[in-house]
Order: structure tokens, then C-alpha cells, then sequence
């Protein structure tokens, strides 16, 4: 099996070491370099020719931000960045996964992390992850043209619900589909996306600034409007019911599903349990099967229809794919047609 090269990057000796270190104890995993800032870390891909690199958010002379944004443009690699979880930080990280980075991973305690053995088995997995990634699909996302951003027709439309699920390159995919659904969508939207704690509320307040529809972060109770996207905060269960006629979001704090909580399959699966509800379920890049059992279960209460985003512009098949082996997807679309889809879907 081929050895997979990483550059590790980062302003911090202590941190260099330790994720060097970890990520060299896996058999496929070869450090080839370190770099201690974004300056330094362009010339070592230059001359190492890495598979994946690990990039710090926060680092003198060029921060991670900037060496992303060259390196996409550049010399398009798989970057999983590495960030505090402060505010700045988080918000940074999100932004870089915007700009092409395939993933992020929290440092457990700040810049410095003495704990930082408590991410090693997912500091590992990201990396391999990362370097399974589609990378012509993950440059192509960043060029989806802005498209006329479709109308809903509002006036006499069933009542209906989206639920979207995604993982690995799961950022930029929710990007350009939120910001091509109208603000007068006749459905919420709840998505569901893999990441760690922390960084949703700045990944919801990033797509409502860019988004014409209103996107927040999912709070306990509350009741769901049309033309909003609610993101599951990570580290819960999202999940919807029905009360007084009404649609209201649940935080679930039950056992992660398959390593994830959020799981997609959960809040699919609360949907299955409604009914007089047009529902449209969504999956889209990500690695592994999240999504597959719980469409499974919304098949069988009927009134839905599933779309799958395509193989040629998912950045990860997985999630994808193993939804639409199971034969439970009505439709197969490209990243830039899957908000057309939505639309049509709410309204047949």
C-alpha cells in the first residue's frame, strides 16, 4: 500500500514534534518535513512533494490562511489545518475550508497543547482521509460559477423539509448550495455536518453572511421557519418533531452513531417519523456510509425524495456512493445543481 507523505506545519517546536511523532506511528504515515511558518512550509512542498499537508492556523512571517490560499492556487494539495478553539481561530479554520482546505482538527487546549495526545486517533484519520480526497473535485469547488438562484413557489407549495447531510469537504459543498437556494425557500433546511466542537457557530455565521437565506446554528426547541438552514451544533444529535402541527428542532445528546455526533442517519431518521411532510433528503462529499441507514428508514415512510451529489464533484465518494448503492437516491446531481434539485423536489 502506498506511503503517504506529510508535511507538518507549525510555529510551535512542541507541536511539530508531537503531531510528527503521532502521525509517524501509523504504518502508511511518513513524515517527509516540518515547516515553522507558511513561508517556509511553500518551499519545503516545493522541494518534499508531500501527499497531505497539516497546517497551523495561526504562525508569524505568513499564517496558514494566506499559505492555503497560495498552495490552492498554486500546487493543490490535500491540507487538513490545525487550529485553537477561540473564536478567532475557529473562524479562521472555517474560512480556510472555504478557501480548499479538506478538513480541520481542534487543538484540545490553545496554540500549545501539552494535551495534545487526546486527538491523536483523529489527527491520524484525518490525514488518511485527506489523502483519498478528489483533489480536481476540490479546486473545481471553488470555481462553481454563482448561478441564478432559483425561486420557490411559495404560493400553494406542499409544506416540506431538507435535511442535508456531508462530511469530509463538507463546508464549501453546503456553501454553494445554500447560497444558490432562495430566501423564500417553502422549507427549513437542517444540515448535518462532521466537525468538531467549536467550530459549527462559526461555520453557520460564515454561510449566513454569504447566503441570501438566513443560517444559524440549531438551538433546543426552537420552532423551524422557511427560507432558514439550521446547522447541528457539533457534539449533538440533531433531530426533528412535531409539536402543536408545528416542526421544532431537538438537541440529542445519545451515543454517537458509528463515531459520529452529529450523525446524519439520526436526523434522518427523526424525519421518518413525521408525517404530512414533503420531505427532501441530501447527501453529499464525505467519507464512509452516514446517511445510508437513516434514508433507508425515510424511504419507507414515503413522501421523499433523495439526491446524492455526483461522483465527478464530490471531493470524498463516500457517503454519496454508499447511498446511492443502496438504492435509496431518486437523484444524482452535480455540486452545482443539487440547490435546482432541492427546489424542484420541495415543489413536485
Amino acid at each position: 500500500m502506498k506511503t503517504i507523505k506529510v508535511l507538518v506545519v507549525d510555529d510551535s517546536a512542541f507541536m511539530r514534534k508531537c503531531i510528527s511523532d503521532f502521525l509517524s506511528e501509523h504504518p502508511r504515515l511518513e513524515v517527509v518535513g516540518t515547516a515553522r511558518n507558511g513561508q517556509e512550509a511553500l518551499a519545503k512542498i516545493a522541494s518534499l512533494s508531500p501527499d497531505v499537508v497539516t497546517l497551523d492556523v495561526e504562525m508569524p512571517v505568513m499564517n496558514g490562511l494566506d499559505t492555503l490560499q497560495q498552495i490552492m492556487r498554486d500546487r493543490p494539495l490535500p491540507v487538513v489545518m490545525v487550529s485553537s478553539m477561540t473564536t478567532e481561530g475557529a473562524a479562521a479554520a472555517i474560512a480556510a475550508m472555504q478557501h480548499g482546505a479538506v478538513d480541520v482538527i481542534a487543538k484540545p487546549s490553545g496554540p500549545i497543547s501539552l494535551d495534545l495526545y487526546k486527538i491523536k486517533e483523529e489527527l491520524i484519520r484525518k490525514v488518511l482521509h485527506a489523502s483519498e480526497v478528489n483533489i480536481h473535485a476540490l479546486v473545481a469547488q471553488r470555481r462553481v460559477p454563482v448561478r441564478h438562484r432559483f425561486s420557490a413557489q411559495t404560493a400553494g407549495a406542499q409544506k416540506a423539509v431538507v435535511a442535508i447531510g456531508t462530511s469530509t469537504g463538507g463546508p464549501r459543498a453546503l456553501e454553494v448550495v445554500l447560497t444558490h437556494l432562495p430566501p423564500d425557500l417553502a422549507a427549513p433546511v437542517l444540515v448535518v455536518q462532521h466537525m468538531p466542537k467549536g467550530f459549527t457557530k462559526s461555520l453557520a455565521d460564515r454561510l449566513d453572511a454569504l447566503a441570501t437565506m438566513t443560517v444559524k446554528e440549531a438551538e433546543e426547541g426552537e420552532r423551524l421557519q422557511n427560507g432558514t438552514a439550521y446547522i447541528a451544533p457539533a457534539g449533538v444529535h440533531l433531530v426533528v418533531c412535531k409539536e402543536n402541527g408545528a416542526l421544532q428542532a431537538r438537541l440529542d445528546e445519545s451515543p454517537p452513531r458509528a463515531g459520529h455526533r452529529p450523525a446524519v442517519d439520526v436526523l434522518f431518521e427523526s424525519l421518518a417519523a413525521i408525517d404530512d411532510v414533503r420531505k427532501v433528503a441530501v447527501v453529499m462529499t464525505g467519507m464512509g456510509t452516514d446517511g445510508t441507514a437513516g434514508l433507508k428508514k425515510l424511504k419507507e415512510s414515503g413522501n421523499v425524495k433523495a439526491i446524492a451529489e455526483a461522483r465527478e464533484t464530490a471531493v470524498v465518494y463516500g457517503m454519496p456512493r454508499a447511498a446511492i448503492e443502496a438504492g435509496v437516491i431518486d437523484v444524482i446531481a452535480p455540486l452545482a445543481d443539487i440547490a435546482a434539485a432541492i427546489v424542484q423536489s420541495i415543489g413536485e
